[in-house]
């Protein structure tokens, strides 16, 4: 088929921070982050459904697709030829606005005909696709407009419920808490009913029940080649429902017509006619409205000059993701909070915040102070009298994990996170309420991990959670677990935790307490030096904390060169000879320089993995940290060196997929295991930190 090429300019790419995302001309090809959630105004907890364009799998349609829920599509019928798939399309979707809740996209399925459809998650519950079909050629064309609709089903006898008055029709969904979610009581909704409406009126509407996977011999006319198409797509449950609806209109040359395209999924225990007047309601949401107040929140976002459009594009939508993790105030949480991840969610990506996705703040801050301040406050807030904090806390959860006679904290980054947060606010009583809350913290994790009192600290209760690297980590894996072991990487957190609070209490006027907790910051460094540096290697390593040697139960076991002997570095700890010493191994390729970043483990190790676990993938958030201290220590090549390979893959994939991965391969171009992550949200900091004028 014949191709129309679209000519790209640069220009949108170097817009007001406030138009950028407004004037887009993005392809497939470009690295945009395609996925969307209700802004932070018309969010809840319980029930919320978020969406992703897919518009980069040519055996398939141009779709706003869901996890477990519903699925939107057109299909674009003229003579005899229908045309849904993307490889049959004359021009390919073009993204002329995205933010982190709507989006507006244009393509032409044949030469003459051009759709702009603009899609708006409006709320946790309702969405919408408005759809306009225009007629750019000489000629009048007939056209067949197909408007589609599937979604999951618990078996294939579904229970369809017709609206006239609506021109619409429900139907039960049901979406499965995980273990986790059963586990810890997340009071996640289950038992659904969407309503749904094609938008206009139709010359006939078909319903079609089937199984994944298998051939129906039924045929549903013009759509029948949809129903092939998702039946070849694996999914949340073995049944399917396709609703398709066919309408034929006649537009003359130069003329359209508009439908807009509705969801809305309520509670079972809602009644038919409240869910039909709920999805009527969004008949008069305004999409220009909803883009203009996005304008005004991204207007908050640094404008700095970056070096291509793929970085801009990865700036952008590294806010675009943290935003769109933000909740509003629910159940225990008194402020905003975030998860996570909201498309797909995942049981314990959706249970609340932990330190070390908060990290991604120290980049959220630039765009909503006060909302970084607040998820924050969530953590002051559920404090308890001795200084503990959860490892988990949500709106409906304080996660504790006991264990040992411990209770289960996060990694030591809380005063960081605040020092580096109010940096940027200014909010001098946040930083009071910091400061007294990081005190308290700071004394309840070095009186309960310092089992021997000798001024290190080992990780306790749940250690691996604990210390964050949870699964197949060298050292927890095949030596013994954290608790038996005084690292640096704790110790380093510890040291940036009381310098941080050094830094809090000069700026408050407390010159006593500064100088207080800058030497408790000089002790503890002194101490990971001396026990924690191996001369002959030149790397920092755990301890048996029972006599700090590097043997637990064979000589030298514990010298496995993993991510955390590079925390001394970022945490100011290093000496200038060590630090020197230290990138010997940081500048090699056969150890931790790689293709797309540090890797979580040496290369070197048989126990290295690139798509492991913490066994070799590159971690954004922790290689972001070692960028950090390689400014600081004046190695600024090796910084940016570092953030070239590490955004390089990043970029790669918001090619390919367009989300943002939990982790990535440290070799090729592959990412796992969560898609739609927070923390990679940080990455944003690192082109700040690189080109930011100062």
């Amino acid at each position: 088929m014949k191709k129309l090429l679209f000519i790209v300019l640069l220009i949108p790419y170097f817009q007001s921070p406030a138009q950028f995302l407004s004037k887009l001309q993005a392809t497939r090809s470009d690295a945009l982050f395609t996925t969307y959630a209700a802004p932070l105004s018309r969010s809840s907890y319980k029930l919320d459904q978020g969406y992703q364009l897919l518009f980069n799998d040519t055996e398939r349609g141009v779709e706003m697709i869901s996890s477990d829920g519903p699925n939107f599509g057109l299909a674009i019928g003229l003579g005899k030829e229908v045309r849904f798939k993307l490889k049959e399309l004359f021009n390919e979707p073009v993204i002329t606005t995205s933010y982190s809740d709507i989006l507006k996209y244009k393509y032409f399925p044949f030469k003459d005909i051009r759709i702009d459809v603009s899609f708006d998650v409006f709320s946790s519950s309702g969405s919408f696709m408005e759809i306009m079909v225009k007629n750019v050629g000489k000629n009048m064309e007939e056209v067949l407009l197909i408007p589609y609709h599937y979604y999951p089903s618990t078996d294939s006898a579904v229970n369809l419920g017709h609206d006239n008055l609506c021109e619409g029709y429900c139907y039960p969904l049901i979406k499965k808490a995980d273990s986790w979610m059963k586990e810890l009581r997340i009071p996640f909704s289950t038992d659904l009913q969407a309503f749904f409406s094609p938008g206009l009126l139709l010359d006939s509407m078909v319903y079609s029940a089937f199984k994944a996977g298998s051939e129906s011999s039924k045929p549903i006319g013009p759509a029948d080649d949809i129903r092939r198409s998702i039946q070849l797509r694996p999914g949340s449950q073995p049944y399917w429902v396709l609703a398709a609806g066919f309408r034929r209109i006649r537009l003359q040359p130069g003329e359209s017509t508009s439908f807009r395209m509705k969801v809305y999924l309520e509670e079972v225990s809602v009644r038919k006619p409240e869910g039909f007047r709920k999805l009527a309601s969004l008949n008069n949401a305004d999409p220009s409205l909803v883009i203009a107040e996005d304008e005004r929140i991204y207007s908050k976002i640094p404008k700095i000059t970056l070096p291509s459009g793929d970085y801009e594009m990865l700036y952008w939508s590294c806010f675009s993701l943290m935003r769109q993790c933000m909740m509003p105030p629910e159940g225990k949480c008194r402020v905003n909070y975030y998860v996570f991840s909201r498309e797909p969610k995942w049981g314990w990506g959706y249970g609340g915040q932990v330190f070390h996705e908060s990290l991604s703040m120290l980049a959220y801050a630039y765009m909503d102070p006060a909302g970084a301040m607040n998820s924050q406050r969530v953590f002051m807030q559920r404090q308890q009298p001795d200084g503990y904090i959860n490892y988990r806390t949500g709106p409906y959860l304080d996660e504790t994990i006991p264990y040992a006679n411990q209770l289960t904290t996060s990694a030591p980054w809380f005063n960081y996170i605040n020092w580096e947060v109010f940096k940027i606010s200014r909010d001098r009583n946040f930083l009071k309420e910091a400061y007294s809350s990081g005190k308290k913290f700071y004394s309840y994790f070095v009186k309960n991990r310092d089992a021997n009192r000798n001024g290190l600290c080992e990780w306790g209760a749940e250690g691996e959670l604990e210390s964050v690297r949870d699964a197949r980590v060298a050292v927890w894996d095949n030596i013994g677990r954290p608790m038996n072991f005084e690292g640096p990487d704790v110790n380093s957190m510890l040291v940036r935790e009381a310098r941080s609070l050094s830094e809090m209490a000069r700026t408050l006027g407390q010159a006593s307490d500064a100088k207080l907790w800058e030497d408790l910051a000089k002790q503890r460094s002194a101490l990971i030096e001396h026990y924690m540096w191996d001369t002959l290697s030149c790397f920092y390593y755990n301890i048996n904390k029972m006599d700090q040697g590097f043997t637990f139960r064979k000589p030298n076991d514990l010298k496995i060169k993993e991510i955390i002997g590079f925390l001394p570095l970022w945490a100011g700890v290093s000496s200038v000879e060590h630090s020197g010493q230290l990138l010997r191994s940081l500048r090699d390729p056969l150890e931790f320089r790689r293709p797309y970043g540090i890797p979580s483990l040496t290369a070197k190790s048989a126990y290295y993995n690139p798509i492991g676990y913490w066994n070799g993938p590159v971690w954004v958030q922790w290689d972001y940290l070692i960028y950090r201290g390689l400014k600081d220590y004046s190695y600024t090549r090796d910084a940016s060196e570092l953030l070239s390979r590490v955004l390089d893959n990043m970029i790669w994939h918001l090619k390919q997929d367009h989300v943002f991965w939990e982790f990535y391969s440290a070799d090729e171009h592959q990412a796992g295991w969560n898609k739609t992550y927070i923390w990679a949200g940080i990455a944003a900091r690192m082109l700040l930190d690189e080109y930011s004028v100062k």
